[in-house]
């Protein structure tokens, strides 16, 4: 799966959460959750629990601390998703 095809399906998971539109409009590896996106915490573990599901993937407790970031949740998407 390419970076970009990674984005396509992360971005309908984060929209719902999503507080600042216009930082969302510009969703790139450097996008982070909070800062960018507005994010709070409580939504944060939301968007970690649909990611599980949409991707079929178990995140653990150091997986889910280091979910900071795009760049990030896609680093561990994919290493997740690694036979």
């Amino acid at each position: 799966m390419t970076n970009e095809e990674l984005i396509a399906k992360l971005k309908p998971i984060i929209a719902p959460y999503v507080q600042d539109e216009e930082a969302f409009k510009n969703l790139s590896e450097d996008t982070d959750f909070v800062n960018d996106l507005k994010i709070n915490s409580a939504n944060l573990v939301d968007i970690i629990l649909d990611i599980e599901d949409a991707f079929d993937i178990r995140l653990e407790n150091e997986d889910m601390e280091q979910m900071l970031d795009v760049k990030s949740a896609m680093d561990i998407v994919t290493q997740k998703l690694k036979p």
